[in-house]
């Protein structure tokens, strides 16, 4: 703890620093939680980024000036509903962190000091989102994805799943997990099989880096674990949770599982329900039949989430299990910059949350080497002619990945089926669109030279040569759109017939034949442009209602 005297000395040297330095604020009364909690994210983060000790937010001095001048702010007394400020602050603010608060005199004025812990193994977020400084000002880490990685560059994560459980031995592991783990510690090193039989249990595990001489790690209590020793790692989490539901996402069934878990995987797995799918026998390479899931796909999937989940949030895995769908869900922000990047790159990735955890599954054969896992469960669906995985990373401290064990467009499936010489990343694209996901424009400008699509950007669907291929020329014809003049022409002749058209009018005779590509609010837009580009452009009708209730009558009729 800081005394008085080394905290006004503290406030000397912060003074000197330049306006506009990154890792500290200076505040005189703006004690807005919301604020506070956001300067603490910047500030963590910068700290961090500039190899800073400490960052520090400072009520009672001027930003500008750096004048003392003291402060109203008293953070002990300030709450939010029932909940004390600081409390209050520290449930806001993830990964788990530390900041101390000093409330003291500077020449007879009252400062408040916040010393914050610079982020140490993944940028710190407020209520979800990461913050950081730029200048004097503060930002969304979001925006400014050159610092996240310097954050990471320069301050390596403090390996969770390394450390050491003191009071843990050898007798809290369960023996069935260890002989396991040998026999698939010698399918992953053949070559070391008879070696590996004359190990004791100690150089065993030291040697497949499950302990760290002898000790052992919170890695080797998640795979290797008794049940209960799951409390060596608390208040982590070592839970993985399998739910049932039905069509109406209503939970019929559930059941947890503790460590072991190199063992109870397996008995997880066997609870999902991995039923026969037939194809219909449109064409002669689909086969008869096929499980609706990959096991491969499932176990990647599952010891992911094992590998990446970030155990300090201490919240647990989940496995969901639908009729036709399987929905797993981890915590801790997905590190790569995205799916698309981790697949294009192929390569084991700069850095990782529990890199002593992830190299021990490697050497049990658990996950593949280090990133290529993800691009296997991409290259395994698209060889079964099935919808890719589907990665959401909306929420900042959650992975959720779907497997979908169904076909849900039965052109893209053919497509697969009948041009198998598509890379995977124009896979991925079309992939996008039989969901009905937006391409991006980098995404759009790659496919649409391929001709695989048509429609306006960013309403796309199967291009019309795909979908003779695929015997689909109804589908087509409904989401592509004809030509303007067509939908003129039946304007005017509408209007010839009847003599007026009233607005209701012409969206009646348009609405359901324009472009199913097109959602209702796009439709009535086309509707009305094409009413516009008639009157003022082509000159063709005229407006002979009022300005609330229009009435389109072909040019130079005095109706």
């Amino acid at each position: 703890m800081m005394n008085k005297s080394e905290l006004i000395d503290l406030i000397d040297r912060l003074r000197q620093e330049p306006t506009e330095t990154e890792w500290f604020e200076f505040k005189v009364n703006n004690e807005e939680p919301q604020a506070i909690g956001e300067y603490i994210s910047s500030l963590a983060n910068s700290a961090s980024m500039h190899d800073q000790e400490y960052g520090y937010l400072v009520f009672g001095v001027k930003d500008k000036t750096h004048e003392v001048v003291g402060t109203e702010f008293k953070p002990r007394k300030k709450k939010i509903g029932n909940q004390e400020l600081e409390n209050w602050l520290i449930t806001q603010l993830q990964p788990s962190m530390d900041f101390k608060i000093f409330e003291f005199d500077y020449s007879g004025k009252p400062i408040v000091l916040f010393r914050i812990e610079p982020a140490t193994n993944t940028p710190i977020s407020f209520k979800g989102i990461e913050y950081i400084r730029v200048g004097s000002y503060k930002k969304k880490l979001a925006d400014h994805p050159e610092k996240a990685r310097k954050i990471w560059i320069k301050k390596p994560a403090v390996d969770w799943s390394a450390q050491i459980c003191e009071s843990a031995s050898l007798d809290d592991l369960d023996p069935r997990a260890v002989a396991r783990a040998r026999d698939e510690y010698k399918k992953k090193y053949p070559d070391k099989a008879v070696e590996v039989d004359s190990w004791d249990d100690v150089t065993f595990l030291n040697k497949a880096k499950i302990t760290i001489k002898g000790k052992i790690t919170r890695t080797a209590i998640l795979l290797l674990g008794k049940e209960e020793s799951e409390h060596f790692i608390s208040p982590s989490v070592a839970k993985i949770s399998w739910i049932l539901k039905n069509d109406q996402n209503v939970e019929k069934d559930y059941e947890h599982f503790a460590p072991p878990f190199l063992l109870n995987t397996d008995v997880l797995f066997s609870k999902i329900r991995n039923l026969k799918y037939r194809y219909l026998q449109e064409n002669t390479l689909f086969p008869t039949e096929i499980t609706q899931y990959e096991p491969y796909v499932i176990r990647e999937a599952l010891h992911n989430c094992i590998a990446h989940q970030d155990y300090e949030l201490r919240g647990r895995i989940n496995v969901i299990e639908l009729s036709d769908e399987l929905l797993f869900t981890n915590l801790g922000k997905f590190i790569p910059e995205s799916v698309e990047t981790v697949i294009e790159q192929d390569a084991p990735a700069e850095h990782y949350r529990n890199h002593f955890l992830a190299n021990a599954m490697v050497n049990l054969k658990m996950i593949d080497t280090q990133g290529g896992g993800i691009k296997k469960m991409f290259m395994m669906q698209r060889s079964r002619f099935f919808p890719l995985p589907e990665y959401d990373l909306s929420e900042p401290e959650r992975v959720k990945v779907k497997i979908y064990g169904k076909i849900l467009d039965k052109n893209y499936t053919q497509i697969l089926i009948a041009k198998t010489d598509l890379d995977l990343k124009t896979v991925i694209c079309l992939d996008k669109v039989q969901k009905k996901k937006r391409l991006n424009e980098q995404e759009y400008k790659f496919i649409k030279p391929k001709k695989l699509v048509e429609g306006r950007y960013p309403n796309l669907f199967v291009a019309a040569h795909i979908a003779a291929v695929t015997g689909d020329k109804t589908s087509y014809i409904r989401n592509r759109a004809f030509d303007d003049a067509h939908y003129k022409e039946m304007i005017l002749s509408f209007i010839k017939q009847y003599g007026a058209a009233s607005r209701k009018d012409i969206d009646n005779l348009l609405l359901d034949k324009l472009s199913d590509a097109l959602d209702e609010q796009q439709k009535k837009n086309k509707v009305r442009n094409l009413i516009y580009a008639m009157a003022n452009r082509d000159k063709t009708i005229v407006n002979k209602g009022s300005s609330v209730k229009s009435k389109w009558v072909l040019a130079g009729n005095t109706i």
